[in-house]
């Protein structure tokens, strides 16, 4: 089974992502699966009565599209197919701040050691490190800066406002 971070530990992933099988019919039908977002949108209904369904979003994909449907879905992955796209960045921030998504939201594709700190201040909870990169160095990346001075989701008070709060107690 491969393996992924999720909440800052490495895990078993128990989750099918549908590109990496044929077609959901190769997908037995109690095995948590994640599909692509237009597959979700075309058989809703039918997806809807499996399991466990997570759906993922390409770049190009507005998180919008599954507003009405967040607070079902247990998981939403967000696609980097290349390391230089960084729209996944502001999809998880919406999914998040906008529509209150409180499920497991994952990165996948060319998710590199040096973004995961980044991915998780987004939003992020989980992370499929490429299979050819270590997953226990890429833990290392969380640790890679002590705190932000801007607002995130993982710290939606910016430092300037903390460091105030502080002195005034």
């Amino acid at each position: 089974m491969p393996l992924l971070i999720k909440d800052r530990a490495i895990v078993e992933d128990r989750w099918t992502l549908l590109r990496d099988v044929a077609s959901l019919a190769d997908v037995p039908i109690n095995t948590p699966v994640i599909v692509p977002l237009t597959l979700w949108q075309e058989e809703h209904d039918v997806l809807a009565g499996r399991n466990a369904v997570g759906v993922w979003l390409k770049p190009s994909d507005d998180p919008e599209s599954l507003a009405a449907d967040v607070p079902r879905l247990p998981l939403i992955a967000i696609d980097f197919p290349k390391f230089v796209d960084g729209r996944g960045y502001s999809s998880a921030r919406l999914l998040r701040e906008k529509y209150h998504f409180s499920g497991e939201l994952r990165a996948i594709g060319d998710v590199p050691r040096d973004q995961l700190y980044y991915l998780r201040q987004c939003g992020f909870d989980a992370f499929a490190v490429r299979a050819d990169r270590n997953i226990a160095n890429a833990m290392a990346g969380f640790d890679d800066f002590s705190d932000n001075y801007q607002s995130t989701v993982a710290q939606p008070v910016p430092l300037f406002r903390r460091r105030a709060a502080s002195s005034a107690a």
